[in-house]
């Protein structure tokens, strides 16, 4: 059951009776107002096992409430997070993404180009109750983001967003620990040659952001006029495109110098790496026949 920032005692007593966790709620006001003494406490309460008036105004006192759990693995992007809070049972995943998307005054403190909160919202696992608000939920978010990155180097750094923006196409890329950097690193290649940087996962980010991915990446996605493919237009994305956790902020911070221009996956959980186009086009084929031997 939920009570309310702001309630009186006699509304607390009265929803408890009408909820089933009190008897009586003239006798629960009567025990409060005789043992005197702190404010019961708002928030999200579970009652499993029968409890005395005494006992619930305890819990009531302690503020013991029933927290939910959050799960923001690294590269989630906003839609994901949003969705996470909904099936927390939270509130709905349009509300937070309106906070998503429409307050990012809450890191123009540490990145002034930021248009939304997109990788900013730190992958962690998190408790919240039902009376925090999406504002608050994602302000917690954004808070255990400035706590990394103060820890390793990041904050204050005049290239934050190139950072972050970095670091999240990485993190989409790689999961394994070891190729982050170099990674990072050919796609810093990429931009000092004024090469396309060509992330898939820039491409994906494009048509979410117009409501049309569908599950994979067609021709049409490719040639969209969306600022964040990365086919289409040089440079990086205009933002993050995910949020990623502190290996592939390092990685983005720190990127591991090759004369690398081009990486494909090896169908095995790695990357090929390559560093023309010939010796990339032949790593590409032994792609697909891995690929085709699998199926």
């Amino acid at each position: 059951m939920l009570l309310r920032p702001g309630w009186s005692v006699r509304h607390i007593a009265q929803t408890l009776q009408h909820e089933g966790v009190i008897r009586s709620a003239p006798a629960f006001l009567a025990v409060h107002y005789a043992l005197g003494k702190g404010s019961l406490k708002a928030g999200e309460y579970k009652f499993d096992s029968p409890a005395n008036a005494f006992q619930v105004r305890d819990r009531l006192l302690r503020g013991d409430v029933f927290a939910r759990t959050v799960v923001v693995p690294e590269g989630f992007n906003i839609f994901d997070v949003a969705q996470a809070v909904e099936q927390a049972g939270l509130g709905s995943a349009a509300d937070f993404l309106a906070v998503a998307q429409h307050e990012a005054t809450l890191v123009h403190d540490i990145d002034l180009d930021a248009t939304s909160l997109e990788g900013y919202l730190f992958p962690d696992t998190y408790q919240f109750t039902r009376i925090d608000t999406m504002h608050d939920i994602a302000a917690v978010m954004v808070h255990r983001f400035r706590q990394t990155a103060q820890k390793i180097g990041l904050l204050g750094d005049p290239s934050m967003h190139r950072i972050v923006t970095m670091a999240s196409i990485v993190e989409k890329e790689t999961a394994v620990a070891e190729e982050r950097a170099l990674v990072a690193g050919v796609y810093y290649n990429r931009l000092d040659r004024n090469m396309l940087l060509g992330a898939d996962p820039t491409v994906i980010y494009a048509a979410l952001l117009a409501g049309r991915y569908r599950g994979t990446i067609y021709q049409s996605d490719l040639q969209s006029d969306s600022p964040y493919n990365t086919y289409r237009f040089a440079g990086l994305p205009p933002g993050p495109i995910a949020n990623p956790g502190a290996a592939s902020l390092r990685a983005a911070m720190h990127p591991q110098k090759s004369e690398f221009l081009y990486f494909v996956s090896d169908a095995a959980g790695h990357h090929r790496f390559s560093s023309n186009a010939a010796e990339h086009e032949r790593n590409v084929v032994a792609y697909r026949k891995a690929l085709s031997t699998q199926h």
